[in-house]
């Protein structure tokens, strides 16, 4: 998220704005903040996981979108596009356009240099706020390394990492898995 604030809107301006902007914005509390563009890396890592993913899930009742499907989490007033959303069951949107998704179980987030604290702090508290969501990511660039969160059924979030190239993460929210050194494929990662 840029550190540059526009001025205030409310939830009702910024979708209206955003839905007609050619470029994306974060909204926070009545701010609207300029997404910055995105690496090769980052480009390949989001497309490579995506296409790893869609033949496990095809048939088990969940969707996969890119980086254009906004997720609003209304306890904090956030709204924000993930690098990587799944959603098991039916969808739930704000409104009618089916633009902004309430309800997502499995959420990717590639981390970069410029989003790393955000997506690591106050954009992971916002998302375990989701009722819905039950497993986060996070996919370094620089590095054959992902960062796993699966809510227990306790409330209780577990962490674990993959490393290396030979690694295999289990997903276990959409009974799948990624093995990364697939995840990195095309990516130029510095030797480990």
């Amino acid at each position: 998220m840029s550190t540059q604030p526009l001025p205030f809107l409310s939830p009702e301006e910024y979708l209206e704005r955003e839905r007609a902007a050619e470029t994306r914005s974060e909204y926070y509390a009545g701010e609207i903040f300029a997404m910055a563009g995105g690496t090769e890396a980052h480009a390949l890592i989001a497309m490579n996981v995506g296409a790893l993913l869609h033949p496990q899930l095809r048939q088990r009742g969940c969707r996969i979108y890119g980086s254009d499907m906004r997720v609003k989490i209304p306890q904090i007033g956030l709204y924000t596009y993930p690098d990587l959303t799944i959603v098991c069951g039916e969808p739930r949107f704000e409104d009618e356009r089916r633009d902004t998704l309430l309800n997502p179980t499995l959420v990717v987030e590639v981390l970069s240099d410029s989003t790393e604290a955000y997506d690591r702090g106050k954009k992971a508290q916002s998302y375990r706020t989701l009722e819905s969501l039950q497993e986060y990511l996070l996919i370094a660039q620089s590095a054959h390394h992902v960062e796993q969160y699966v809510r227990q059924p306790d409330g209780q979030w577990l962490f674990s990492e993959a490393d290396g190239p030979d690694a295999v993460l289990s997903l276990p929210t959409v009974a799948s898995e990624l093995r990364l050194a697939d995840v990195y494929e095309k990516v130029e990662i510095r030797a480990e």
